[in-house]
């Protein structure tokens, strides 16, 4: 008798959308973004969005998609899902949830419950409705509410995190904020501008500098004419004399 062993299959989508609205997605789309540019010459550190995570093999019905992930120890790449238990049983260490306008509180409670059960270090949650940063950090096998949450520097990350006028603001260790596309796109249009700026101003100093030797090389060549005349005349002077002296005159009497 051959026994066979059916593979698991492991659904890389939940029939979920990413977002329920413009501001869900672009504030995910900014802090995955954000993420992986601040992690980007670490090659063991894992970011994902919406990505599903199994940690436990064989229950397909176990899974979470955060809308944010980031993973320490396990290397870039692309994957269709995460399964933990082929990662070397590394769970997510980071994880952040962007709260839409339909999320229940009954289904926020049950994210908490299962990050919280399967080892999430670091769990922030933003509610671009109501401007609420809420964060939680492990703290002896626990997700411990962080108090206060306003300037708060993430353990793994080192972001701080600030509720400004607009929303939501994550700011590098190195004190650049997380910028959307769009703002990356006019901080680059803004740069470009400058740099024509600051071409433009070298090349009119270039200019004018250009003119000023061209100036004073010119004259350098007056005064060496002059002083190629004058030594004419001393030598005319001098032949002169000269000739006076053969004529028995002095040419001082003169």
């Amino acid at each position: 008798m051959q026994v066979t062993t059916e593979e698991i299959i492991y659904p890389c989508s939940d029939g979920q959308p990413m977002a329920d609205s413009t501001i869900q997605y672009k504030l995910i789309v900014t802090i995955k973004e954000g993420c992986e540019s601040l992690l980007k010459d670490d090659p063991n550190v894992f970011t994902a969005a919406d990505l599903l995570w199994y940690p436990v093999e064989g229950r397909t019905d176990i899974s979470q998609a955060p809308d944010v992930m980031v993973v320490f120890g396990k290397p870039k790449g692309d994957r269709r899902s995460y399964l933990q238990f082929r990662e070397d049983n590394i769970p997510p260490q980071v994880v952040f949830e962007i709260r839409s306008f339909s999320d229940s509180q009954i289904k926020m409670n049950k994210k908490f419950s299962f990050y919280n059960r399967y080892g999430v270090e670091e769990y922030y949650l933003y509610d671009p409705a109501q401007n609420e940063l809420t964060g939680w950090q492990r703290i002896e096998g626990m997700l411990e509410v962080i108090e206060p949450m306003e300037g708060w520097i993430s353990p793994r990350l080192g972001v701080r995190f600030e509720l400004g006028s607009e929303g939501l603001e994550i700011y590098r260790p190195d004190g650049q904020k997380f910028l959307s596309y769009s703002e990356l796109d006019e901080q680059r249009d803004l740069e470009r501008r400058r740099a024509e700026q600051e071409f433009q101003r070298a090349e009119g100093e270039f200019q004018r500098a250009e003119g000023e030797f061209q100036r004073a090389e010119e004259a350098t060549q007056r005064a060496e004419e002059a002083s190629q005349r004058a030594e004419q005349e001393a030598q005319k002077a001098e032949r002169l004399a000269a000739k006076l002296r053969e004529l028995n005159i002095d040419p001082d009497s003169i």
